[in-house]
């Protein structure tokens, strides 16, 4: 079973029934999946992995927005210089994923999440499914869910 197959399995798994789109090209960023889905830039929910203090950190943010490192420390209590973006080599080894198409679900163990409050402005959101070929659409409370994620302000 390939990546976007384990994440497909357990969003089923976990009572979501959203539409999963698979793309004959790539969509490793969020210009190329709104493209692709015919929507705003800002529904699509990337997940972008932080290591804090070697720990991973999982930020699901709007595709409009960046992630500002300052306001997650202050969320965590920690050091704004212990929020740093991990390396490829650390988003594969805490997710099991690939850069440009790390799903926000369907890793190996769960990791601490927080979801950009943002993407709570569109009524349906895409986010990465296990690959760059893969997306699936959501809607902000059930990404809350499906991660156990916190809501967050995370972008200024």
């Amino acid at each position: 079973m390939n990546e976007a197959q384990r994440v497909v399995k357990e969003l089923r798994e976990r009572g979501a029934n959203g539409e999963i789109r698979e793309f004959s090209a790539p969509v490793p960023t969020a210009a190329a999946a709104a493209e692709q889905l015919g929507c705003e830039v800002g529904a699509i929910a990337n997940s972008l992995v932080f290591a804090v203090d070697g720990e991973p950190l999982l930020v699901v943010t709007s595709g409009a927005h960046r992630v500002d490192t300052g306001l997650v420390a202050a969320l965590l209590g920690v050091g704004r210089r212990k929020v740093r973006r991990a390396s490829p080599e650390f988003v594969s080894e805490a997710t099991g994923q690939q850069v440009g198409g790390v799903a926000p679900l369907g890793h190996g163990k769960p990791l601490r999440t927080l979801v950009d409050v943002r993407l709570g402005e569109h009524d349906v959101v895409w986010a990465g499914g296990g690959d760059e070929y893969t997306m699936f659409a959501t809607d902000f409370d059930e990404l809350v869910r499906l991660t156990d994620g916190l809501a967050a302000q995370v972008g200024a």
